[in-house]
Order: C-alpha cells, then structure tokens, then sequence
C-alpha cells in the first residue's frame, strides 16, 4: 500500500506543478515576463534545493520528455506556417538554420574553452549546445508584447526557428560521439548529415501526405480527429528517428504539409495541438528546473555569464550578419534577427544528451546552458519589443482581431463556416466588400436565422456567417475589424505611374484604356486590393487589373492609399533573370510539385 501512496503523491505533486505552471503564465503574461523562465523557477522551487523538497534526477526521462515535446511543438509550428509566406525567405532562413549554426558554435567555443576549462571539442560541444534559437520562446514573446514585424522578418525568425533545431541536434550528437570514441573525419560528418536530413525530409514528405490521406478518407468518428493527427506526428518522429534519420525535421515538414493542404476537422486538429504543445512545454521546463542544482550553479556562474554574453553580443550577430549578405535585408534588419536568437528549453535539452551519456563534465553543459538561458530570456526577452521599435522592424500595432467563429462541415475539405459579428465601423458594414472567394451563407439577428437577402440590409450587431476556404480565413478578419483612419494622399494625384487608392477602377479605365465590368467600376482601387489579396495589404503586394499590374505604394490604416501602376512596357523592359532567382524558382517549383503544396 505504500508504493501506492506514493504514487498517488506523485500524480497529485506533478498535476499541482503543472497546475502551478499553467496559473502562472497569466502573472507572466501581465508583467511581460517569459514564461519559460516562469516554469524553470517553478521546477527550481519545487526541486530538492528549494521549498518543495522534490528529489528528480532522472534524465532518462527528461530526455523522453522533451524529446515528445520538442516533437510536438516543431510539428505544431509547421502546421501553422503558411508556405506562401515563407516561399520568399526560404534561403535565407536556411542558411540560418544550417551555416548561422555553425558559425555561432565555432565563434562561442574559444570563449568555453578559456573561461569553462574545456579542450576544444568539448568548447565545440558547448557551442553547439547554445547555438540553436528556441522558436516557443521567440514568438511567444513576440505574441506576449503585442508586435506585428514586418513580414519578411517575422517570416525569416519562423522559418529559421523551425528548422534549425534539427541541424543543431545533429551537431550535438556528432560531438558527444567524437568525444564517447575518441575518433570522426569530416567525411563521416558530411555524410551522416546528409543522410540524415535527406532521409528525414523523404521520411516528413511521406509521413505527411500519409496523414492527410488519412484524415480525408478514413471516416474517424467526431473527436478523435485532433488525436490521431497528435499520434501521427509523434510515430513520423519515432520512424524517423529509429532509421537514425533527423526526426525532428521529418516532424516539422510534415507539419508544413498537412497545415497546407485542405483536410477534415483542421479547426480541432489546431485548437487540440495547441493545448498539447502547451502542456508538453510547461511539463519539459518544469522538469528542466527539476534537474537543476542552484548549489551547483554558483560554481560555474561567472564564466557561464562570460559565455552567454558572447554569444549574445559576438557569436550571434557576426552569424547572422556573414549569412545574410547574399540577402538584400538592412542593417536594422540583421541587427534585430541577431539580437531575437532568444536561447530557450531546446539549450537546456540539448545540455541533457552528455548528461544521458554519462560523458565528463555533462553537467557542467547542462549549468551553463541553464545561465545562458536564464540570461538571455531577461536581457533579450524583456528589450525584444523596444528594439523591433528602435529599429523600425515592428508595424503599427493593430486592433485586436475580431472574435472568429470557425466550423469544419463534415464531407467538405474545401470550405468551412466562417462568423463575425459586425462592428459599425467595420470594412464590411462601411464598404460592403467581402472577398471574391467567400460567400455569405446566413445572418443571425436578435435570435432569429436569416438568409442574406432577408437580412438585407446587414446592421451592426448582427452575425454573418460565410464560406470561405480554410486557409484563406484568416484573411476575413480584417473586413470584420474597426477600421483605421487612414491619410489620404493628394486626390489630384493621378499621374502616369502613381495613383491615389481612393480613384475608382472607372477612373483608370477611362486614362489608361484598361476592361472592367460595370459593377466594378465603382470600386476603389484601395477595394480592389482588399478583395483580390489573401491578407492584409502590405508595401509591394501587386494585383493584376486587365493588361496592367496594381502596387501597394503606401499602406494607412491598414488599407492601400498609393497605388503603383506596372505598365505592360515595363515588364518587357524587365532585365532577364539571373541563374540564382531561376534556381530558386526551379527549387521552390520542385517543392511545391513534391510535398503537394
């Protein structure tokens, strides 16, 4: 009976502890704290060396638990990356994500070395141990103050936050093996990386279309949807992983595959793996502060402090701004990239391997990543906002999305039930304009079902439900929130090239000799962009009208005001295409055409 006891004192300290976790990210959230250093103080309190007295050593299970986590979260992390917004900036993001690795490690080992007492491969293990950028801790971070980035930066740290993980792993157990048997060439390197990234990427591009086969023709009953997709994920990894290929990059890009392909249920596959990933990170982190010693810290804190400060001020900033010169970012932007590589529980897992190990000095890893981590989620985490203003990289802040109501219809893989309520001074209740590929279905006014012709006129307070493909919902959001006031340039100004986005598309026909309907010509060509984009307008996004292409000039309020007209001279006078942009369009063709996207 006593071994039962104690197991009931084990589930009922690791549910209060989880409980404690999930309570304290609304504090964390208030004051702006990150939340993961919130859960390590948590594990660190309850620890044998703090309050709650908990004894836990056990790193076999810390590994198995955050090997799951880690898993599920780069999954979750595909699943809501649109590959549209990330095809721009897939070269960079990689060459962050594989060459921005390595550097950083070698530029932090000489730092571990003098100040750790390492020789250089374990300096080169230490380094490559911190090397990776935690993506739970980038975005959460971004989402918990508030930022909108500009759209090739944010896609960039998604992109490079996703998939650097893998290269990073990989770096760690080629050094614990170097230093477990003593011996290794590059050639041995070169190759078992190769054969793990190509591997893992036939094994993701597999498994992923295997899922979405799955969910469509299977007929899973209600619920069990979210489930399976959760399972799926974990046994892409496992596979992965037992034909010693890169798991964690097979789970991510069959993330990217089933997220942008039209499936069942997608809605509660996303809301259910968001719960998951959060209780799987709030579990790791507790567990990571459980392992921790704060008796032992002390002894290594001084030169740990020296190291994360060199990885922060020198290793990562030298990285970034040596991979990205092929890439036309500015300074701003290289400097913010550098400074948001935010070191988080992927540092303090992967510190967890020589501990698995049992190589010497593998807690000496652990402590010092644990620092670095502490460290860069006070000093970055905490000025993350004030530099992406500083800098320029952060657009104004924009009013907090309407309330959207989604349901999947059973049998339908190509439109779901999108409402809204409607605001007063929504672009939907002031313009009438809603988008080409949605149409309203019904309209609930004062509880009662209504057509949209019985509605007719639609008036605030009501809701609106349309049909709208799933990946282009979110795009209804921003005809359903309040507008903002925008200024207008010169409403003279229409010239050859520049027009004003609040001319019609009559007016240009009339000037430039372009077809348009009849009921198209009352539309503004600031309408024009809202209802031929899927998303939000931004400077350069271009739309076609008749023999001429429309750019967004200048974006106020969150609407096209300056419109760039793209003559039919200009695309002959356009200079031919270099061989990289034509590789790069080969390559992402080839992407599109393999994974289905």
């Amino acid at each position: 009976m006593a071994s039962l006891d104690q197991v009931s004192i084990v589930i009922l300290l690791g549910a209060a502890l989880v409980m404690a976790g999930i309570l304290s990210s609304l504090l964390a959230l208030r004051f702006g704290a990150p939340l993961l250093l919130v859960f390590l103080l948590i594990g660190m309190l309850a620890g044998d060396s703090g309050p709650g007295q908990v004894r836990f050593d056990d790193v076999r299970t810390t590994y198995l638990v955050g090997s799951v986590a880690l898993a599920l979260i780069l999954f979750d992390g595909g699943l809501r990356t649109r590959f549209q917004s990330i095809r721009a900036v897939l070269a960079p993001s990689m060459v962050l994500a594989t060459i921005g690795v390595l550097l950083t490690a070698l530029i932090t080992a000489p730092a571990a070395r003098y100040v750790l007492d390492l020789n250089w491969t374990e300096a080169l293990l230490a380094g490559a141990v911190l090397a990776s950028t935690d993506a739970a801790a980038v975005f959460l971070l971004v989402h918990a103050q508030g930022l909108r980035l500009r759209p090739r930066v944010g896609a960039t740290l998604e992109a490079e936050s996703g998939t650097n993980d893998p290269f990073a792993v990989f770096l760690t157990l080629m050094l614990v093996e170097l230093i477990s048997v003593g011996q290794s060439s590059a050639w041995h390197v070169a190759l078992e990386f190769s054969r793990e990234a190509v591997l893992g990427a036939i094994i993701g591009l597999i498994g992923g279309r295997a899922v979405v086969l799955a969910l469509n023709r299977v007929a899973l009953p209600q619920g069990l949807h979210a489930p399976f997709v959760a399972t799926a994920a974990l046994v892409i990894f496992g596979a992965a992983q037992i034909a010693h290929a890169s798991g964690f990059l097979a789970v991510y890009l069959a993330g990217i595959i089933i997220g942008n392909r039209p499936t069942r249920a997608h809605n509660s596959v996303v809301t259910f793996l968001d719960a998951a990933t959060w209780l799987a990170q709030i579990v790791m982190f507790v567990l990571l502060g459980l392992l921790v010693s704060p008796q032992r810290l002390l002894a290594s804190v001084v030169p740990s402090i020296i190291v994360a400060l060199v990885l922060m001020l020198l290793a990562r900033p030298l990285a970034v701004f040596l991979c990205l010169v092929p890439f036309r970012f500015n300074w701003r932007e290289k400097i913010f990239i550098a400074w948001t590589g935010l070191r988080g529980a992927v540092a303090i897992f992967l510190a967890s391997i020589p501990m698995l190990v049992g190589l010497s000095k593998a807690y000496l890893y652990f402590d010092v990543a644990f620092v670095v981590v502490i460290i860069s989620l006070l000093l970055q985490g905490w000025t993350l906002a004030a530099a992406a203003r500083r800098l320029h990289v952060a657009l104004p802040r924009a009013d907090r999305g309407p309330r959207r109501v989604e349901l999947d219809l059973p049998g339908q893989l190509e439109q779901q039930l999108v409402g809204y309520s409607v605001r007063a001074r929504s672009l939907f209740f002031r313009r009438g304009l809603v988008p080409s590929w949605s149409k309203p279905t019904l309209v609930i006014r004062d509880q009662h079902i209504l057509s949209p012709a019985e509605a007719d006129p639609i008036a605030p307070g009501d809701y609106i439900y349309l049909l709208a493909p799933p990946e282009k919902a979110d795009a209804l959001d921003r005809f359903f929130v309040d507008m903002q006031p925008s200024s207008a340039p010169d409403p003279h100004l229409l010239g050859d090239f520049v027009v004003s986005g609040e001319h019609t598309l009559g007016e240009l026909a009339e000037i430039y000799g372009v077809v348009v309907s009849e009921h198209q010509a009352k539309l503004t060509l600031a309408d024009y962009f809202d209802l031929h984009l899927d998303h939000a307008p931004t400077d350069g996004a271009a739309v076609d009208l008749d023999t001429i292409v429309l750019v967004a000039r200048s974006i106020s309020g969150g609407r096209v005001n300056v419109v760039g007209l793209r003559l039919p001279e200009e695309k002959e006078e356009l200079a031919p295409s270099t061989r990289l942009g034509s590789l790069k369009r080969k390559l992402s063709e080839l992407w599109s055409s393999v994974a289905g996207i």
